[in-house]
């Protein structure tokens, strides 16, 4: 299974979107974003649940738990 990294990277180019269009959608940082990306940090709870919304995915996928991308009612 993926990691939130990868996962977060393969949506983003979907969309495609820069890192740093990421980055002042989470209010942070490039570098912050960048390390996200790159598997060295991880997002801290509300900005995880901003990402799986905005890209309507579910959290199990976002962070690698699951395969499936649809959200559960």
């Amino acid at each position: 299974m993926a990691t939130l990294g990868e996962r977060l990277k393969m949506l983003r180019k979907e969309k495609r979107m820069t890192q740093m269009e990421l980055a002042e959608l989470l209010n942070q940082s490039l570098r912050a974003y960048q390390y996200y990306e790159s598997g060295h940090h991880v997002p801290e709870f509300p900005n995880l649940v901003l990402l799986a919304n905005f890209y309507d995915v579910s959290m199990d996928y976002l962070i690698g738990r699951s395969e499936t991308r649809e959200r559960q009612p």
